[in-house]
């Protein structure tokens, strides 16, 4: 697995501009709360779907990439329980339920589809996005068991289900994805792969999977706009958050991965994929269930944008440590 920094950096300064773009977007009012909503919904439903498939089926079958990709499943599973227990004690200060449930949720989930799909891609080239789908499979199940017990404390209204675990927009088409990868597997001898259908459908789901970037961070952009600058910048709060949640936990993951004996591209990719923002998820659940909707906005804003300069950071920091370690 190689790294590609230059690619990374021009990938941070596009998602500035759309951030900064989304911002005035929104105070403009060309995007306003129903706006926002229905380009979630279109996010969610279309395109992180295709952007899974897409990085599924883009990358060349054989045994040992698939064999990497289910690696890289348990270790999606390790690393969400490694998030978890790191997370609980730091949430312990907070004297309000529903920031605590905020908080904790928001340290252990990052934006690793939306945005982090095009940022693996960034780093590491095709194979970065192919492990980011197999750990979006992890991500997806551990969120709707675990992330909804943590917002369902004290709720009788908030309930984890089986079918919320295994039946949603991001496990459907992880199952469909892989699916299609393994029937690209030569030995099947299949018509359909390089043919004009072939070329077809894998150019739908690449210009389908192309809208999550562009939109998903226009509307971080205008999340952002919906606070005053006073609570962005001047909450002391969310700079710890922002500090552990970019920092000290990326850190713990890179050092305890070695320790344990990981490969240094596992390790690589365990970094860099806890050290992206918050999951924006978080915002539509607590609109939905009415836990402290604005806060949860400034965990997703706030980390978004400091995470323009954290994760490079974070990233040449492990490849450094990695080649004295």
């Amino acid at each position: 697995m190689t790294y590609d920094f230059t690619s990374l950096l021009v990938v941070i300064i596009v998602m500035f501009l759309m951030l900064a773009a989304g911002f005035f977007c929104r105070r403009i009012g060309w995007i306003d709360d129903v706006a926002s909503k229905r380009l979630s919904t279109l996010i969610i439903k279309v395109g992180q779907p295709m952007m899974i498939i897409d990085a599924l089926v883009n990358v060349q079958y054989t045994n040992e990439n698939l064999s990497r990709g289910l690696l890289i499943l348990a270790v999606g599973f390790f690393l969400h329980l490694l998030m978890s227990l790191l997370a609980f004690p730091l949430c312990i200060p907070y004297k309000d339920l529903n920031e605590r449930k905020i908080t904790e949720f928001s340290l252990i989930f990052t934006n690793c589809g939306f945005i982090g799909l095009p940022i693996l891609g960034a780093i590491f080239g095709d194979i970065g996005k192919f492990y980011g789908a197999f750990y979006l499979i992890s991500f997806n199940i551990f969120m709707y068991i675990w992330g909804l017990m943590i917002l369902g404390r004290k709720r009788d209204d908030i309930r984890m289900t089986p079918k919320k675990a295994l039946v949603n927009f991001g496990s459907i088409p992880c199952a469909i994805g892989v699916v299609l990868y393994l029937l690209r597997n030569p030995a099947l001898g299949n018509p359909l792969i390089d043919t004009v259908v072939d070329d077809a459908f894998l150019m739908l789901f690449a210009k389908l999977a192309s809208l999550c970037l562009p939109i998903s961070v226009l509307i971080t952009g205008a999340l952002l706009a919906t606070r005053t600058p006073k609570q962005l910048f001047c909450s002391g709060k969310i700079y710890v958050f922002s500090l552990c949640k970019l920092i000290l936990i990326p850190a713990i993951v890179f050092v305890v991965c070695k320790l344990l004996g990981f490969s240094d591209d596992i390790v690589m990719f365990s970094t860099a994929v806890t050290a992206l923002p918050t999951a924006s998820i978080i915002t539509m659940f607590s609109e939905t269930y009415d836990i402290s909707p604005g806060y949860a906005s400034q965990t997703v804003g706030v980390s978004s944008l400091l995470c323009l300069g954290t994760l490079p950071l974070m990233v040449t920091l492990a490849q450094k440590v990695l080649q004295i370690w």
